[in-house]
Order: structure tokens, then sequence, then C-alpha cells
């Protein structure tokens, strides 16, 4: 089978689509997945840099990707709940990669159902990204209805998501955007859209209850003054953030957890969320698509479709 792997750290131009072993019969506990889609996370760029070796320590060659969603060829003992033909998403773990591939062996615990009416591309968007929003506003956040709420980076792959999520908590969303996706942020649900280059932000976001930060650096820094006393700022880009002038500073730890997966899956099949993608990319063409992530200003999730 197909699968983009690395074999040292480096820049997306030195990852490789080459033949590998079909994965083994699954193990108890484990469930074989024919990968139909799979998306593409900061997280990966880092991997690939070699920049998490102290958090997320991987062995070479490594294949590339977290994020996916597919149909179970196989189910091993102890894996209840999941059938061949069953229609999937999850998460692999960091330390094992292997998403950005046509099969992989997945613990059964990682896996939520997919309905028919969700598309693998959409779903494939959800794991890491919706998964991160969901922790910094709910988990870390602790965001209530009526809350003052600003998302930085609201076209971004976890920003478009927690945009929407704001709004449909009952709280007031404010977001920070480049102009020409303002309008792809205010139909996600955003109150108003600042512009984070030209915009005192200031201005536009004031007595804030919570700031989700998914930039760092100037970013975090202009946020401070706008949180009201007893606020939190919580950043899922720097994991030694504190807080200072009586203002709460959090980093948001994701860990997937399939349950709250099958929540964000069960409100893309309603229609209560949107997946926005950026792109699809063959996988023929998966390098170029993680150079595309690593210019920065993707609008949501880039995508990558495996041979079908």
């Amino acid at each position: 089978m197909k699968a983009l792997r690395i074999h040292g750290f480096s820049t997306p131009d030195l990852a490789v689509l080459e033949d590998i072993a079909v994965p083994l019969p699954p193990v108890a506990g484990q469930v074989a997945v024919r990968i139909e889609a799979a998306s593409i996370n900061p997280l990966d760029l880092k991997i690939l840099s070699g920049a998490m070796q102290a958090v997320f320590p991987i062995r070479l060659p490594y294949t590339l990707g977290t994020d996916f969603a597919g149909v179970v060829q196989a189910v091993g003992p102890q894996a209840a709940g999941f059938r061949p033909g069953d229609r999937v998403a999850g998460r692999l773990e960091p330390t094992a990669g292997g998403a950005l591939a046509q099969a992989a062996l997945v613990p059964a615990t990682a896996l939520s159902l997919l309905p028919e009416g969700v598309a693998f591309e959409q779903a494939a968007a959800l794991p890491t990204a919706a998964g991160t929003a969901w922790l910094a506003l709910f988990g870390v956040g602790r965001l209530q209805a009526g809350q003052r709420v600003l998302v930085h980076a609201g076209a971004g792959g976890v920003g478009s998501f927690a945009v929407q999520l704001v709004r449909q908590a009952g709280a007031q969303v404010i977001a920070t955007a480049s102009p020409e996706k303002h309008a792809l942020v205010a139909q996600l649900g955003a109150h108003s859209v600042l512009d984070y280059r030209t915009e005192g932000l200031e201005h536009g976001a004031r007595d804030l209850d919570l700031v989700i930060d998914t930039v760092g650096g100037q970013a975090t820094e202009r946020s401070w003054p706008l949180l009201r006393p007893g606020g939190r700022l919580v950043s899922v880009v720097d994991h030694a953030i504190q807080g200072q002038g009586g203002v709460q500073g959090a980093f948001a730890f994701f860990q997937h957890d399939a349950r709250v997966l099958d929540g964000i899956v069960a409100r893309l099949a309603a229609g209560q969320l949107q997946a926005v993608l950026d792109s699809v990319h063959p996988l023929e063409a998966a390098g170029a698509a993680l150079a595309h992530l690593a210019r920065g200003h993707a609008r949501g999730k880039v995508v990558v479709q495996m041979p079908r």
C-alpha cells in the first residue's frame, strides 16, 4: 500500500510516497481500517521538523498523519461495537502516526461511527481541530452562555470550529482574521470580525471572559489587556503559558476522546456544525498539501484523499 513517509527530520519536500506492507490482522482491541481521507494538522509539520521529539518521540521511518476517516475492514477480539463495513473516523496517537496511508490498525477506543450522510473528507477534518476547540472552550476555558469570547484566527482549523461552538453555546464571539476571510468567519457565526493586521483589538474586543489563542506570539501579548479580571486566556500553542495581572493563562493539551468526537460527529450530521475544507489533495500530492499548510493562511482544514 502507499504511505507518506519520512526517514529524517526536515521540510515537507522530503516526505516521500512509498510502498509499505499492508498492516497485519488486528489483535485484541484493534480494528483494521481502510483509510478514505486524512487531514493535516500543524502538529504533523512539527513532528516532521523534529520539534516534537521531546513530547512525542517517534521512530524513523515514520508514516505521517493522525486524523482519518474510512471503512472498517476487520475487527480483532475485544473490539466491541464495530464490524466490517462500518464507516468510522478517529485519531492515531502522534507517536504512532499512520493516517497518511491507505490502511491502518487503530485502537477501537479511538474510533467513532459515522452516519451515511457524513462525507469522509468532512469527518477526517474533525478529530484534532474540532476536539481541540472543544477542549479549549468547554474543558480548560469553562465557557458559559452570555460570556464574551475572542477567537484568534477564526478561519483556521481550530478557530473555524471554535467560532461555531461559541455561538452555539450562547456566548458572544469576536474573531480575528485577514480581510479576505471576514465573510467566512461571519458566516460561521462570529458577531464581529477584526483584521488582526491593522485594527487595534482594544477597539473591538474589551472586557473579555475568554480568549482562545491559536496563534501565539504577538497575538498572546495583545490579548492580556483585553481580558477582565478573572478572565482566562487558553493557548493551544504555548505549553508554558502563565497568567498575569489577575488573568489566568492555561494550555489546552489535546488528548483524543472518542466520546467527544461522537458528539462532534452528531453535530456535523445534524447540520449544526460545518467542517471548512481549505483544499482536498490526492495522496500522490500529500507532500504538496503539507507545504501548503506550512505556508500558513489556510481556510479551515487541508485534507488528503486516498486512491479509490
